[in-house]
């Protein structure tokens, strides 16, 4: 009796851990099915993008053979590349000044009240949660008073909703820094510039620059603020694109968005890089040096 009690414990053990690996394995299945879809859905437009870039002909059906003629098309029209420096610049300028006024901007409000410093971030946090053609169109008015609408209105524009980001990105390092390290700088003789630049600079560092890339991206994705606050002349990408739809798409667009991704997925690739040296523990950092 015994025997046979022990035989069937076995059995159904074998059972059960059968059933779990089966289970295990189809839910493994059904979880790469799921991810590949998703991957499918998100990357599908990009891949036919690409593959498109390459095509000799204008079909966007058909595969007439493979060249590089849309590539040299690109870099022989000046109009799309005023148009891709203009964006760069803007961008790069934007994200900057938007930095040189942001962090200032977030650590003058870490050092308020509690109750302030709510007030402060409700208002910082306009800009992001309120509609862009509002926002765009407020920004016409404004502008139409006091300066011609041009280049330097839609730098101002792309300033104003590029510095809540990098007050929201820098914010959290300032929570988390050790203020006891700064005020025992300051007690050993040390100015507060000095203290500034070798004790609280280097610990908002990552926040600076995740707030710079972040306010770079925005800049260079904008169109709404954009179209409504540019003037005659002034064009950037996206209002570029957004002219020509009426006569159609040219193919050098889609050399264009090919290089902008690959070049964004580079980037992408040397940031995520960075990053995981830098999470490599203190004991192996001791060990390496």
């Amino acid at each position: 009796m015994k025997h046979l009690k022990h035989f069937a414990c076995s059995f159904l053990n074998c059972v059960k851990n059968i059933f779990l690996a089966i289970r295990k394995h189809f839910k493994g299945i059904l979880s790469g099915i799921y991810v590949g879809l998703i991957g499918l859905f998100l990357y599908a437009p990009i891949l036919v993008l690409i593959v498109l870039s390459f095509n000799k002909g204008r079909s966007r059906v058909k595969w007439e053979g493979f060249s590089f003629k849309w590539y040299e098309a690109l870099f022989s029209n000046s109009q799309i590349g005023d148009a891709l420096v203009t964006t760069i610049v803007l961008a790069l300028a934007s994200a900057g000044i938007a930095v040189l006024i942001g962090v200032p901007g977030a650590i003058g409000m870490h050092a308020l009240g509690k109750k302030k410093f709510k007030v402060m971030m409700g208002l910082t946090n306009i800009p992001l949660l309120n509609a862009d053609i509002v926002t765009g169109i407020a920004l016409m008015l404004w502008f139409v008073h006091f300066i011609p609408l041009g280049f330097g209105s839609v730098l101002i524009a792309h300033i104003t909703f590029n510095i809540p980001y990098v007050i929201l990105s820098v914010m959290p390092r300032l929570q988390q820094m050790n203020v006891s390290v700064y005020e025992a700088t300051r007690d050993l003789g040390a100015g507060p510039v000095y203290a500034f630049f070798k004790i609280v600079l280097p610990d908002l560092m990552p926040g600076i620059v995740s707030g710079f890339f972040m306010a770079f991206t925005m800049s260079m994705d904008d169109f709404v603020i954009t179209f409504f606050t540019k003037g005659p002349g002034v064009n950037t990408l996206s209002t570029m694109i957004y002219g020509q739809l009426k006569k159609g798409i040219k193919p050098e667009m889609y050399a264009l968005s090919t290089l902008i991704f690959l070049v964004v997925s580079a980037v992408l690739l040397v940031v995520n890089g960075i990053s995981d040296r830098k999470k490599t523990p203190k004991a192996e950092q001791i060990e390496r040096i």
